[in-house]
């Protein structure tokens, strides 16, 4: 081999560097398009979703991940322009081929996987088809472009097009997740809204283990005072609100930002066990009723309540 040809670490560590953050924004971009998918087309059969959705990550990793590449890319086309045969050194060869057998590999799978479905006659939600559908066209994309580059058919405009056209897949993802999950500032009202209902959980919990201690709900709060209560909103600041209505009927109550709209009702915010946490906006009350068996039985608190 020619000693100009040999991978120097710059060579080597600029075309990992491009494999790595190739992998990382498309993994992050099938993320972004799976969190879309499960908020806008929940199942509503079978298996569910307990959860909440964020794109958070997902948005945040495309923002820095994605430009990293394409400056990798950039560079390495610089050094091709200035060195054409280091097109041929063995770690470009090597990585992209092993890119092009995964992308090959993931575009088999999903094919057979939607043929599967098919066959076995299982359900072709609307849900499972964008997400078959996500996995191939991304999929097929990478292995054509790779497939394209070995074979020298790319040129420096039509990188450019690649480039442009994976920049505006990633803007309108990116775009389509905000419309249906909401604003930074809404995925922020919601988080709160998600830590009042594990808060109010932890507290009933503690409402439940006291009454199978003592055989009597807590007359107030201040009755628990040897228990862990998760008493303060961390919103507000405000205390969350306690109410006993009967002998084995009480209320919680919070100030809630976002309804739980969720179309099967089913995420980890609105359901706990057979009870159920599905919230409105502003002031609500969750109406409690003990279960009477709980007390002295052993019970464990997840199950000692009654559905309203």
């Amino acid at each position: 081999m020619n000693p100009q040809t040999k991978t120097s670490a710059k060579d080597f560590f600029l075309n990992l560097g491009a494999i790595v953050a190739l992998g990382v924004f498309v993994g992050n971009l099938i993320s972004l398009l799976f969190t879309i998918i499960n908020k806008a087309y929940p199942v509503t059969t079978g298996y569910n979703y307990y959860g909440s959705y964020s794109i958070s990550f997902p948005v945040a990793t495309l923002i820095i991940v994605f430009p990293i590449y394409i400056l990798l890319m950039w560079l390495l086309e610089r050094e091709y322009s200035v060195e054409p045969e280091k097109r041929n050194v063995g770690v470009r060869k090597w990585l992209t081929y092993i890119t092009l057998f995964v992308a090959g590999i993931v575009l088999a799978g999903d094919l057979i996987y939607v043929i599967y479905y098919f066959i076995d006659g299982l359900e072709m939600t609307m849900g499972f088809i964008m997400k078959a559908l996500s996995v191939l066209v991304i999929s097929f994309g990478i292995f054509f472009y790779y497939i394209s580059d070995a074979f020298g058919r790319l040129n420096s405009t039509s990188r450019k097009v690649w480039a442009v056209v994976s920049g505006l897949v990633i803007i309108f993802s990116v775009i389509w997740g905000f419309s249906v999950l909401g604003s930074p500032r809404t995925q922020r009202l919601i988080k709160y809204d998600e830590q009042k209902v594990n808060d109010l959980m932890n507290l009933n919990n503690e409402i439940i283990n006291y009454y199978s201690t003592n055989g009597v709900l807590p007359k107030t709060l201040a009755d628990m005072s040897s228990y862990y209560l998760p008493q303060i909103d961390s919103q507000t600041q405000e205390a969350y609100e306690y109410q006993k209505t009967g002998d084995k009927t009480y209320n919680l109550c919070a100030e809630f930002n976002k309804p739980v709209d969720d179309k099967n009702q089913l995420s980890k915010a609105s359901r706990y066990g057979n009870l159920s946490w599905v919230h409105g906006a502003g002031k609500y009350c969750f109406n409690q009723t003990i279960n009477p068996n709980t007390y002295y039985k052993g019970v464990p608190p997840q199950q000692a309540y009654l559905p309203d």
